[in-house]
């Protein structure tokens, strides 16, 4: 009787153990995406608000402006985020590696890829040289041509909203796949 009784201890045990596991591992898939869709999100309002508004305003307004966003978006939330979307996945699937077999698994590492080289990469190789050139522009004194900046800008946030938004919804796609299962 004690035997039996010490099996069904050990067996609820282990299982509550698995399910604790299932759970962590559940929830940092979960976390990942939530963080690639806060990201998909910022700039998917910049892209389709400010920057459409931005259209309308003269050189000075936009060198203030711009030069004010790039200012303020420099806070520990934004940092936390930004960069959580290249650290999260990483911890997110090795805490998943013994699931490498599974398609969620590898939508999370494509997910991680596109973000890292679509969204972090090419935010540090364009976006931030262009931020560094309007900033360094008086606002009462823009360069003729100030407009181009302008548009390379957009277009290189538009792409990076694309890829943001791809990794959104790769992240997505790999919780169905989980919960499917």
């Amino acid at each position: 009787m004690n035997l039996a009784f010490a099996n069904m201890q050990d067996e609820a045990f282990e299982e509550s153990r698995t399910d604790r596991i299932t759970i962590l591992q559940n929830l940092s898939f979960g976390i990942v995406t939530a963080v690639f869709g806060i990201m998909a999100g910022f700039f998917w309002t910049y892209t389709f608000n400010v920057n459409l508004a931005m259209l309308n305003v003269d050189g000075e307004t936009y060198a203030t402006v711009q030069s004010l966003f790039n200012q303020n978006v420099r806070h520990v939330n934004f940092f936390a985020f930004f960069f959580g979307g290249v650290i999260f996945p990483l911890l997110a699937l090795a805490i998943n590696w013994h699931h490498w077999r599974t398609a969620s698994f590898w939508m999370i590492v494509a997910a991680w890829a596109i973000y890292f080289f679509g969204v972090f990469l090419y935010t540090q190789s364009v976006n931030l040289p262009l931020n560094e050139i309007t900033e360094a522009w008086e606002p009462q004194n823009v360069p003729a041509g100030w407009e181009s900046i302008r548009e390379q800008w957009n277009a290189a946030n538009a792409l990076r909203t694309g890829m943001a938004a791809g990794s959104f919804g790769l992240g997505i796609v790999a919780l169905m796949i989980r919960a499917h299962r």
